[in-house]
């Protein structure tokens, strides 16, 4: 599982170092196309316009990976506790499980777990 995790932690690096790389390649034109914006030509300036507006596309893709990541990254963490905590209620079930057993189960304590929803409640109410 923490293999999966790698793996997919690494993906999500290289889509984030491509889109750094873009970004930077887009900076660079233009950066030298800046020359070109002082001679006035509308032939010249509408070129300008099309390298911007690939430079902030660019720049949208890059903050929403970025803002994706995260966003997984949480639901992943509480997928796993939860998961954790089903199948050890699930190995202790020689009987009916008892709410005592629910609370061994989980390790946070009641604060970070306020934490994490409140988290949450935000990022589902900027979405």
């Amino acid at each position: 599982e923490k293999e999966m995790w790698n793996r997919e932690k690494l993906s999500l690096q290289k889509s984030l170092k491509q889109a750094n790389a873009e970004l930077s390649k887009l900076r660079a034109e233009l950066r030298s196309e800046a020359f070109i914006r002082e001679l006035g030509s509308d032939s010249e300036n509408a070129v300008l316009r099309r390298i911007y507006g690939k430079y902030l596309r660019a720049e949208s893709f890059r903050k929403a990976l970025i803002y994706q990541k995260k966003y997984l990254l949480l639901l992943l963490g509480g997928f796993q506790e939860c998961e954790e905590a089903t199948l050890a209620l699930i190995a202790r079930m020689g009987g009916q499980p008892s709410y005592t057993d629910l609370e061994i189960i989980t390790h946070h304590s009641k604060g970070f777990t306020r934490f994490r929803s409140a988290v949450r409640v935000s990022i589902a109410i900027s979405r």
